[in-house]
């Protein structure tokens, strides 16, 4: 069988799969001192070139030996939309055509990304466009990565940085745990982009395992739980993986973490109209919440077509945020950004999947 040029490509981890040290490991190998890694980390992610022939302080024959054992991650940009409030949202075409989405979100406190890990989601809300179509793939760390500093590109002309970052695209990073760790690592390092850990999020559905798992990375990093339910019966109809985990499990999940770590963790509650929002649904939320270190992010449900959920009247999410109070739990209602651009998860993807499928 002969081997194609465009097949040893696809064999070619991406660069940005790696993290310092195993950047350090491979050049050790390839018998280059110490120092060349970090000239190659500097070049990637200080520099941010797009290939290996722009690392002009290499050698010639070091450049080569990258060139052939990487490459870069292709990332095309299908289409961007920029919303009036200045969130930008990015169709990204990758190289083996699937498509996902990155937007930047930008606050008075600086510029958050919130990243894609995996090319649709198999968890299956029924508020949620991520999901239609299934899960494709999952993303390599790499690919992760590169969202960034695609990103971080869009920048660089204004003399801004991103500043944080929410893994709360398309997909469920704990179910791309390995992946979603070494993307983690490679943004905190000082010698990269550099990300405070207190400014990276990561939201996960509720995988138990890896919540436990995560509990003992001893990072900063912070975790949310999507939750949209305060029992197992509702959650179970809003969230298929409930029956996986149910509600219980995943509560004393949160309660380990909590314990390992010392550290908060913020439930993020999509308000549905009159599904999960009724003063019932809260008093219950309340009492299972109640004395516990967290933070509620109430979140009026976008609008999805395919789903046809509504969105809580105004008046009523106000009064569901003031039961908790009462309670005593921490609540704040999220603040929409790039509603007239469908900013919400999976929504330009899904439109896109129409385009091409249909």
């Amino acid at each position: 069988m002969v081997v194609t040029r465009l097949q040893i490509e696809e064999n070619k981890p991406f660069i940005y799969d790696f993290t310092l040290e195993q950047i350090q490991d491979w050049t050790k190998e390839q018998g280059e001192p110490a120092f060349r890694a970090g000239q190659i980390f500097d070049w990637l992610y200080v520099k941010r070139v797009s290939s290996f022939e722009e690392m002009t302080n290499l050698p010639k024959p070091l450049r080569d030996k990258l060139l052939d054992s990487f490459r870069f991650v292709t990332m095309k940009e299908i289409t961007k939309f920029v919303s009036k409030d200045g969130t930008v949202k990015f169709l990204f075409e990758l190289h083996d055509a699937h498509a996902i989405e990155t937007v930047i979100m930008r606050h008075d406190y600086g510029n958050s990304v919130c990243v894609t890990t995996q090319v649709g989601c198999r968890i299956g809300c029924t508020f949620c466009a991520s999901t239609l179509g299934g899960l494709k793939r999952s993303l390599t760390a790499g690919e992760i990565v590169a969202q960034v500093v695609q990103s971080q590109r869009l920048l660089d002309p204004e003399n801004q940085r991103v500043s944080s970052i929410v893994i709360m695209g398309i997909g469920e990073p704990f179910e791309n745990y390995d992946a979603t760790m070494n993307f983690l690592r490679v943004m905190i390092h000082p010698k990269g982009l550099n990300i405070g850990q207190r400014h990276i999020t990561v939201s996960t559905s509720g995988i138990v395992p890896s919540m436990l798992k995560f509990a003992e990375e001893n990072t900063q990093i912070n975790l949310a739980i999507s939750i949209h339910a305060p029992n197992d019966a509702l959650r179970s109809k809003l969230m298929p993986v409930n029956r996986r985990f149910p509600f219980v499990e995943v509560m004393n999940a949160c309660k380990y973490y909590i314990e390992k770590t010392g550290r908060r963790i913020t439930f993020e509650y999509a308000l549905i109209g009159g599904v999960n929002d009724q003063p019932e649904h809260a008093e219950e939320l309340g009492d299972v919440l109640q004395g516990m270190l967290c933070h509620v992010n109430l979140i009026p449900v976008n609008y999805v077509p395919e789903r046809n959920y509504v969105r809580t009247p105004r008046d009523d999410i106000f009064e569901f945020q003031r039961i908790l109070q009462k309670k005593h739990v921490n609540v704040t209602i999220r603040r929409e950004q790039g509603h007239d651009i469908a900013a919400a998860c999976g929504q330009l993807r899904a439109k896109h999947m129409e385009t091409t499928t249909g």
